[in-house]
């Protein structure tokens, strides 16, 4: 049981570590035009200058690469190259189904162990040139795409509408306690469904010109990058290679209120880090509404400060929610053998 958890814990860092370089590229041209543009009241981000517009679109085109590219290389990592395509199928499918990175996980290993028990069928030699490149992704396509849809589509869809009423039915009662579920909301799939729930509900909330929600939610946002790059500067022991670096870009991410700069970690050890960065960005939430901080724009992060009712809250909050996050994940983490760092340096 021991090997086989090993197993598919190396699985899902050989998604982990293709995808980083989408999820970078991503972060940190979103960040950037961002940045360089600034954001008005009520409007988030505003990026008029052509230039901008486009580095934004470009990030954006990376980032609608990364649950794909997730799934694709966990389905690689365990049926080789016949688990590719079919992987990659049913990241997209995670995506259209707004199912998140979670849903490209799972999708990834369905395709992963499908395409490598059809790799193991006996057919007749002639048959064999031809398995890994039509049967084998044909038919793991089929199995992957019915699952996904059939199974995780009306489910998925029925849960976030759930949500969001009963959002609407919280924001009339305790704001600390609203702003705790929101915070939970917004780390548990970092850019997800369940994310945008909580996200676009703020939102809507700045339509009628309720600020205080909006501001623990932003708050909410930049804690689980800003809280794992953190965390990897003060136990580097505890993280591998790949995830040292990608803490240095979860930092820039979440300066700029990308939350999806932890999902390198969370796909990784999500048992260790989701928990984690959930309490963080909750405690994050509820100190800002404690102060009642406000957000006139819909976004989150640092870059918001602006466009923020206390700012002085506001970074109190952020501050105590990175703190909390750093500590209880590197409280979970043990150290990482030395072996693993080794096997990524010659894989690299």
């Amino acid at each position: 049981m021991k090997e086989e958890l090993k197993r598919v814990r190396e699985y899902l860092m050989t998604g982990v570590s293709y995808m980083i370089p989408i999820v970078v590229i991503g972060g940190v041209l979103i960040a950037f035009s961002i940045a360089l543009s600034g954001v008005q009241a009520g409007k988030g981000a505003v990026i008029t200058n052509p230039v901008l517009k486009n580095m934004n679109d470009i990030g954006s085109a990376a980032f609608s690469m990364m649950v794909p590219v997730l799934a694709g290389f966990i389905a690689f990592g365990i049926a080789d190259r016949p688990g590719i395509a079919p992987g990659l199928v049913g990241g997209v499918l995670a995506n259209q189904l707004k199912a998140g990175f979670l849903g490209g996980i799972v999708a990834g290993f369905i395709a992963g162990y499908v395409a490598r028990w059809i790799k193991g069928w006996k057919v007749h030699k002639n048959l064999r040139p031809i398995m890994p490149i039509f049967v084998i992704p044909i038919l793991t396509s089929l199995i992957v795409g019915g699952l996904m849809i059939y199974i995780l589509g009306n489910p998925i869809a029925s849960a976030m509408e759930a949500m969001t009423n009963w959002l609407k039915s919280m924001s009339t009662g305790n704001a600390i306690v609203l702003a705790l579920i929101m915070g939970a909301m917004i780390a548990f799939d970092m850019g997800g469904p369940v994310n945008k729930v909580a996200f676009l509900f703020g939102a809507a909330m700045i339509g009628q010109g309720v600020y205080t929600i909006m501001g623990p939610i932003a708050a909410a946002i930049c804690t689980p990058p800003l809280g794992m790059g953190v965390a990897t500067l003060l136990a580097p022991k505890k993280y591998t290679k790949v995830e040292r670096e990608a803490g240095y870009g979860a930092l820039a991410m979440g300066l700029i209120g990308i939350t999806e700069g932890a999902i390198p970690f969370a796909a990784g050890d999500p048992l260790r880090v989701i928990p984690s960065i959930m309490i963080g960005s909750s405690i994050s939430a509820a100190v800002a509404a404690i102060f009642k901080v406000g957000d006139h724009a819909p976004h989150g992060g640092p870059i918001v400060l602006p466009v923020i009712d206390n700012k002085i809250g506001f970074i109190v909050a952020v501050l105590v929610g990175i703190a909390v996050t750093a500590l209880i994940v590197n409280s979970l983490k043990k150290n990482v053998a030395e072996d693993e760092n080794v096997d990524e340096e010659v894989t690299a």
